[in-house]
């Protein structure tokens, strides 16, 4: 499918990154998703932009294309991302909409379609590094779609490291920065089959984030199994989360596993790969969908481009950051050095730069990216006085003024009544040193 003329419609997420709107092709009428992001913080983007267009997969969203358009009332450039639209939203908008949590059955059917879509990712090379209940997606005819492979990483590229992925979904190994391989899409799966049977995180006790991704890397623990679930579900979850990767079940396996293999012919047919785009079929579905789609777009929809804009934003608002871990508390992405992208920019635009580290924590959204030129490891940094703490110690440039840092403290009404030093030394990346 070709787009050529399209028309943005209103706001339906937004990230530390990128702002997702409705869209609707003016010669069909189909409406479509599109992922915006200023051009010069979109690599993020133009990655997913090249896994998807490689891939095709009815248990995978699609990618119909992309563009580069100016936006009138700034006068920027923007990178804009054509996904397929999934009208039930997400996987954990599901969740709730069922009361908070999922019966047995569509626990079945929602697990075998993620595994048909990871068995996929992985025979073609891809690891999606981010699998939660809120990068799967729910289309029209209610299948299950794998989708935001923004975190994605190419099996076949040694020079993609880093930590990326949502902590509360990281396999052990992963949360020690050791190999993020398939089996590490295998245990996330098992932490969203919790998700789907609890309504929340596979971690329920854990709230302090460091003290979380230490005991995932280092302790012997496993998420409980709901209790309700039947044997053979209880039996799928142990082969999911096996702590040592080696004795994980491949996606491929657990396809085998009664589990799931029953559910192949109890739920709803195969999704139909010639109708997957939303478009109105009626004169009332057409004014419907143009309820929807404003011709012109608010500057406040797309990211912040000033800093300064952002914090002020930030001081005066009456609410705090979300910072809970069942409402995305943060996921990890690597550095652009890592994804292949193109060179950052120079130093004059270094502020877009510090705008995006900004919004990846203040939003508590899809992204914190952490630093591989500021910190030593890859995870949370935790400094006082010089003293190294569990997971990284700070160069003392860290806190120097002359490199970009951006001293935000949050407060009384946040859980870490702490000062964040984020600073940016090249595109998406940056570290964030406790002190």
């Amino acid at each position: 499918m070709v787009i050529d003329g399209w028309r943005r419609g209103r706001v339906i997420g937004r990230g530390s990154s990128a702002t997702v709107s409705l869209a609707t092709a003016l010669d069909s009428g189909v409406v479509f998703a599109v992922k915006c992001a200023e051009l010069g913080s979109s690599a993020i983007l133009q990655r997913e932009q090249r896994i998807l267009s490689s891939l095709r997969s009815p248990y995978v969203v699609s990618c119909l294309g992309f563009d580069i358009s100016s936006h009138g009332s700034t006068g920027g450039l923007y990178y804009n991302l054509f996904l397929e639209y999934a009208p039930r939203g997400s996987l954990s908008d599901e969740i709730g909409k069922q009361g908070g949590r999922l019966d047995e059955a569509a626990i079945r059917c929602y697990s075998f379609e993620i595994l048909r879509g990871l068995a996929y990712l992985h025979s073609q090379g891809v690891v999606h590094c981010d699998v939660k209940g809120r990068n799967v997606l729910v289309g029209f005819d209610g299948h299950a779609k794998i989708a935001d492979l923004g975190c994605a990483r190419l099996i076949a590229r040694e020079d993609e490291e880093g930590l990326r992925g949502t902590p509360m979904f990281m396999a052990p190994e992963v949360a020690r920065g050791e190999e993020q391989a398939p089996p590490a899409d295998v245990w996330a799966l098992g932490c969203t089959v919790i998700e789907m049977a609890t309504g929340g995180p596979a971690w329920p006790d854990v709230s302090d984030p460091i003290a979380a991704i230490h005991r995932v890397a280092f302790s012997r623990d496993v998420p409980a199994f709901p209790s309700w679930l039947s044997g053979e579900g209880k039996d799928f979850l142990s082969k999911c989360m096996k702590r040592d990767p080696r004795e994980r079940w491949t996606a491929e396996q657990l396809l085998q596993h009664e589990f799931v293999a029953s559910s192949s012919k109890t739920c709803p047919s195969k999704p139909d790969t010639d109708h997957r785009w939303v478009s109105p079929k009626s004169t009332l579905d057409l004014a419907f969908w143009e309820s929807l789609l404003d011709q012109d777009d608010e500057p406040s929809q797309l990211p912040f481009r000033d800093p300064s804009a952002r914090i002020q934003q930030l001081a005066s608002s009456s609410s705090s950051p979300n910072w809970t871990w069942d409402d995305d508390w943060a996921a990890v992405r690597g550095t652009d050095k890592e994804r292949g992208a193109e060179p950052s920019p120079p130093a004059t635009e270094s502020s877009s730069i510090r705008d995006e580290s900004l919004n990846s924590i203040m939003l508590s959204s899809d992204c914190v990216i952490n630093s591989n030129s500021d910190c030593y490891s890859t995870s949370f940094a935790q400094a006082s006085e010089g003293e190294v703490q569990q997971f990284v110690s700070c160069k003392s440039e860290v806190m120097s003024s002359d490199i970009g840092c951006v001293s935000v403290n949050y407060g009384q009404n946040v859980r870490f009544e702490i000062s964040y030093w984020i600073c940016s030394v090249e595109l998406l990346s940056f570290s964030i040193c406790l002190s």
